[in-house]
């Protein structure tokens, strides 16, 4: 038996949702490739991101049916057309409600969301929020180029102060959501930023949050080469994004580059040389803490400078899911009545307590 005829772990967040089986052959990136031609514009950050999810996806070991991705509108949005699983194309900022109404009606099924950083934070920043708080079993992707791509160049959420658009001419006047903390204030149980164009880190974080039982949120920094191109080029940059990068690790010192550590300072964190960081002040991860304090005051040390730009697994923990508990209820309203409900039951329900009869 060769490492690929070896039976694939079952992560913890697909528990529930069939798997392939041992005889059935191993599945592809190919599978998970739909017909549908990809139409983005040449340079897109979408492109890297849709071929890390197709080639990520036969990792899990599911079936195709038993994995649905949900988007709402924008230009991340056309994803689910290029993945041969079930997926729905919904309406703008919708697409965490109608993923968790999937989640908790359907335990077989691995769900995904597909969301922008305009889709998710403004007309639909209200479901965004209470999905993360509620802990739905959902794997969360929000692309966030700092623009609205698909309306041609208006302003998001995300984009810095300043910025001039198409909506802003003279330059935005609006403070930008920080997406992570927003994420942590809602006490999201896992939260992650990676970056389109880093293969490695961006399929890494993809295998954590598709492992992870709750929402997990991953943030990926991702490039609008026609309306904000360029916007992340100063971690892009080999050189420059080494100096700048700090990439989170659970229990190691969280550095920035090669020489500079984070350390604690007067009640906040701060980036430091590492020769100059007394060693009882220098900040371990912690993806585990049950109090988010630390993450938070990481997810703040990123600023449109990009001076220093945490980049991982900010928070991990572990938490019981809206969706489990919704069917524990379930179950447990029909053991105590007796069994799966019956017409004669619903007809007493209809009709039990407090009925009016209105006629004409």
């Amino acid at each position: 038996m060769t490492a690929t005829d070896l039976p694939l772990p079952t992560p913890q967040g697909t528990q529930g949702v069939p798997r392939v089986g041992e005889e059935d052959p191993r599945q592809t990136k190919k599978d998970f490739t739909s017909d549908q031609e990809v139409r983005w514009c040449p340079g897109c950050g979408d492109y890297a991101v849709l071929a890390a999810v197709q080639g990520f996806l036969p990792d899990l070991g599911l079936r195709r049916e038993n994995i649905v991705f949900v988007s709402g509108i924008g230009c991340s949005s056309r994803f689910p057309y290029y993945l041969e699983t079930y997926g729905m194309h919904s309406i703008h900022g919708r697409a965490p409600a109608i993923a968790t109404g999937l989640a908790t009606a359907r335990e077989d099924l691995s769900v995904w969301v597909v969301t922008g950083d305009g889709d998710a934070l403004s007309i639909g920043g209200n479901h965004l929020i209470h999905a993360l708080r509620r802990n739905v079993n959902l794997t969360i992707l929000l692309f966030n180029n700092k623009i609205y791509g698909l309306t041609k160049g208006q302003y998001s959420p995300t984009s810095d102060v300043g910025t001039v658009t198409k909506s802003t001419p003279v330059g935005s006047v609006d403070q930008p959501f920080n997406p992570v903390s927003l994420a942590l204030g809602a006490e999201a149980t896992f939260v992650a930023r990676t970056l389109d164009s880093d293969r490695k880190h961006l399929t890494e974080v993809l295998r954590a949050a598709a492992e992870h039982r709750g929402t997990a949120l991953v943030e990926i920094y991702q490039n609008c080469p026609i309306f904000n191109d360029g916007a992340f080029q100063l971690i892009k940059d080999r050189d420059s994004g080494r100096a700048r990068l700090a990439h989170l690790v659970d229990g190691e010192p969280v550095r920035v580059g090669e020489d500079h550590v984070v350390v604690r300072s007067g009640g906040a964190l701060t980036v430091v040389p590492e020769t100059d960081a007394e060693p009882a002040d220098v900040v371990v991860h912690d993806v585990a803490a049950e109090e988010p304090t630390q993450a938070f005051a990481l997810s703040r040390l990123d600023d449109p400078s990009f001076a220093h730009v945490p980049m991982g697994i900010f928070r991990q923990v572990s938490r019981p899911t809206y969706d489990d508990q919704v069917r524990a209820q379930v179950d447990g309203a029909r053991a105590s009545a007796g069994g799966p409900a019956t017409d004669a039951d619903l007809a007493d329900l209809l009709h039990g307590g407090d009925t009016w009869t209105v006629t004409g």
